[in-house]
């Protein structure tokens, strides 16, 4: 993708800046995502005892598996910035999980540009409202104000 300009990002503040493409949530990336965070509730992992004793018919993803998409998603989404040497997470402003993610679902996300904010120092710190939809649902499995700082290289002022 083409970067896109600190004056254009400054200028998209409130719009829809992107919408990803849907992915898939396996139970294997479910069962990796446990491996790697050391959680194994049978809500995720078994797929039999979720069918019989929760409301979901089967096992979900973890919250954080959904939340942790994000990146990736933002990734295969948005235009990288102009002159971008790094970018960093900063933090979350809010953050709820308001739907379940099934297993085998397909979830895709909004971004929105809420806030940008240019630092001297190089430093741009961004604000996206960010929804994570399910398709066929409702709800969407979350929503979030999600802060981030991208470095960017300085560039010298002309004459």
């Amino acid at each position: 993708m083409e970067p896109i300009s600190l004056d254009e990002l400054l200028a998209s503040v409130g719009k829809e800046v992107g919408v990803s493409p849907w992915r898939v949530v396996s139970q294997r990336m479910i069962d990796q995502f446990a491996e790697a965070t050391d959680d194994h509730q049978f809500i995720h992992c078994d797929p039999e005892r979720a069918k019989r004793e929760t409301p979901f018919g089967g096992t979900i993803a973890h919250g954080f598996l959904s939340l942790s998409l994000l990146s990736a998603m933002t990734f295969e989404t948005m235009r990288p910035l102009e002159n971008c040497k790094m970018g960093v997470n900063y933090g979350f402003e809010s953050l709820r999980f308001l739907a379940p993610v099934k297993t085998g679902s397909r979830i895709r996300t909004r971004f929105v540009l809420a806030d940008v904010k240019a630092r001297p120092s190089g430093w741009v710190q961004t604000e996206l409202g960010v929804t994570i939809e399910i398709e066929g649902s409702k709800k969407p499995a979350l929503t979030a104000r999600w802060l981030t700082l991208t470095l960017i290289k300085r560039q010298p002022e002309a004459a």
